[in-house]
C-alpha cells in the first residue's frame, strides 16, 4: 500500500524570510516567477491544493509577526510527488535563485501527513514546524531528509 491510497496526503510548509519586502525591484524577478510555478504545481501529477488568497499565491498571508516572512503551503498525495515538483522542471530554476531573494532559515520546511481532503490551516502548520524544531524529525513533523510513512505504513523513509 503506498501512500496516495493510504487515506492520507503529505502536507507541507515552508517559510521564506525575504531580503526586501515583495514589492521591492530585489524580489521583482521571484514575483514574476510565482505564476507560472504556481500553474506548474496546480498541473503537477500528485498535486492535491495550495494555500492561496484571491490573488492566486500566499505572499499576502503574514503568519509570523515579521512583514518580510511569506509561506508555501500545499498537499500532494505523496512524498515522491512532492519531490519530484521541487527538484524538477521549472521550480528547480527558481530554487536554485533562492538566496539571491530569501535570507537562509534553518529548518524552513516541514512535512506532515494529513488525512486525504484535509486542509490544514497556517496555525497548525506552524505547530508543525515548532514541533520539528524544538524536537527534530518525528512521524508528526519531520523533512524530505529524515521522512516517515504514512499512517498504517509500517517502516521509516529515508532519502
Amino acid at each position: 500500500m503506498g501512500p496516495a491510497d493510504s487515506g492520507h496526503h503529505l502536507a507541507q510548509l515552508n517559510v521564506a524570510r525575504a531580503k526586501a519586502p515583495i514589492d521591492s525591484p530585489l524580489l521583482s524577478e521571484f514575483v514574476a516567477a510565482l505564476e507560472p510555478v504556481n500553474a506548474l504545481a496546480d498541473a503537477s501529477p500528485g498535486f492535491a491544493w495550495r494555500l492561496q488568497t484571491e490573488e492566486g499565491d500566499a505572499t499576502s498571508i503574514r503568519a509570523f509577526d515579521d512583514d518580510l516572512v511569506i509561506v508555501n503551503m500545499s498537499v500532494w498525495e505523496s512524498v515522491e510527488a512532492l519531490w519530484s515538483f521541487v527538484y524538477a522542471g521549472d521550480h528547480l530554476a527558481v530554487m536554485r535563485r533562492r538566496r539571491e531573494w530569501f535570507e537562509r532559515i534553518e529548518r524552513h520546511l516541514v512535512l506532515w501527513w494529513v488525512p486525504s481532503g484535509h486542509r490544514p490551516s497556517v496555525e497548525q502548520a506552524i505547530d508543525r514546524l515548532e514541533l520539528l524544531r524544538r524536537d527534530g524529525p518525528s512521524r508528526q513533523a519531520f523533512t524530505f531528509k529524515r521522512r516517515f510513512p504514512a499512517p498504517g505504513e509500517a517502516t521509516q523513509m529515508t532519502a
